[in-house]
């Protein structure tokens, strides 16, 4: 049996995530979790073999965390679930250490055969993330400037980007308003942009949002 805990704010969502493991015989939910620090009493007290973790959680998010998990030695693996397309933080969540990304749009089957290759030590890739791995691989590296971002700096230009106030996505994140305004500022300066009309127009050309 695989053990599985979810790690989402929105409980609808984790719902529907439950939901479609519990189809499978060999998968079992055996907690939940809505932010970090709910995360860490299920951890304390639940055993589970896959953590799937939602990147845009409230105060830390979803890379924040895996960085922290590994940094503890925590020998869960953890797959992340995102709405984000794969472009946007498929790599980066690979990189920080995760067995695997799943876009929540995706087929729910694709989410059960993920955690199952999980579980079984193996990384899971869609074709797509396979895809940019071959082309980082083979093509001269071109550096796009979203790509110098940090995590949080790019949670900000993505909610930007959707057009959230900076008061809202002070909200979201569980930041003050002052910190978002100084990862606002950051983007602006490494996008060589002037005002949030630009980094909408940037995100939308990127294919950010």
């Amino acid at each position: 049996m695989i053990r599985v805990v979810l790690c989402d704010d929105h409980a609808l969502v984790r719902r529907g995530i439950r939901d479609t493991l519990t189809e499978a015989v060999d998968l079992r939910v055996v907690g939940e979790a809505a932010d970090y620090g709910e995360l860490r009493e299920v951890l304390r007290n639940t055993t589970c073999d896959v953590l799937l973790l939602d990147i845009n959680l409230p105060g830390r998010d979803g890379l924040d965390v895996l960085t922290t998990l590994k940094a503890e030695g925590m020998p869960i693996k953890v797959l992340m679930v995102s709405m984000y397309p794969e472009d946007q933080y498929a790599i980066r969540s690979l990189r920080a250490g995760a067995s695997g990304y799943v876009n929540k749009a995706g087929d729910p089957m694709l989410l059960i055969n993920a955690v199952r290759t999980v579980a079984a030590g193996r990384k899971y890739v869609t074709p797509e993330i396979a895809q940019m791995l071959v082309d980082s691989l083979t093509h001269e590296p071109t550096q796009a400037l979203h790509n110098t971002l940090s995590d949080r700096e790019m949670q900000t230009l993505l909610k930007i980007a959707s057009g959230k106030r900076l008061s809202d996505i002070a909200e979201e994140l569980m930041l003050s308003p002052k910190t978002v305004s100084v990862y606002r500022a950051r983007v602006l300066e490494k996008l060589k942009l002037a005002n949030n009309a630009e980094l909408t127009v940037y995100a939308i050309r990127s294919g950010l949002v």
